[in-house]
């Protein structure tokens, strides 16, 4: 197995600690998980640019990353739903994510079935970018206000500002996550024909 391949599985390795710091209240229990969660989205990143740069591009790791992006990033979301940082209507951009990352799996699992592999286009690259830059800086966020906390600083009215603005980031890679499953479908819809 080559270097980025080990990567990807880095990733998908360190999603069960990054879900328990999240859900496990301890102090900075928010800045463990996001530096967890720094982690595994630099793996991300190093993954495709070593595979890309050394010729180590394999059907595995065009499976897999994406693979391994899809289960960090739902974790999050559903983690986040499951401890308020969502909002009162945080299921409908987890629902959005889980629609658009089934039905690209399973365009994904027809073309296997005919022997090919369809990889990330760009706009998937933006789609995930655009999910974890928002993850991150919901951490980020949780952090500040879990240092402030622990300083014995009043973060009620800081807190409602950083659960909108969460709110906000999550719902514009929602938008992002419309636009690349839509235009996933109709590029890859030959797949969903029959032959």
């Amino acid at each position: 197995m080559n270097l980025p391949n080990k990567l990807t599985l880095l990733r998908i390795i360190l999603v069960p600690f990054f879900i328990a710091t999240i859900l496990i209240d301890f102090p900075l229990h928010y800045l463990v998980s996001g530096i967890l969660f720094g982690i595994a989205s630099v793996t991300d990143s190093l993954d495709g640019r070593i595979a890309r740069s050394q010729n180590l591009v394999t059907d595995f790791g065009k499976f897999a990353d994406p693979l391994a992006d899809k289960i960090l990033v739902i974790s999050a979301l559903v983690c986040f739903l499951q401890t308020g940082l969502l909002g009162a209507y945080g299921a409908i951009p987890v629902v959005v994510v889980l629609f658009r990352e089934f039905a690209v799996s399973g365009i994904r699992l027809v073309a296997a079935s005919s022997g090919k592999v369809v990889a990330a286009n760009i706009w998937g690259k933006i789609k995930t970018v655009s999910q974890m830059v928002g993850i991150a800086s919901i951490f980020a966020m949780q952090s500040i206000l879990e240092i402030m906390n622990l300083l014995n600083y009043s973060v009620k009215e800081l807190s409602e500002i950083f659960l909108v603005i969460g709110i906000a980031v999550v719902w514009i890679s929602t938008l992002f996550t419309i636009i690349s499953g839509v235009i996933y479908i109709k590029d890859n819809s030959s797949f969903l024909k029959d032959k």
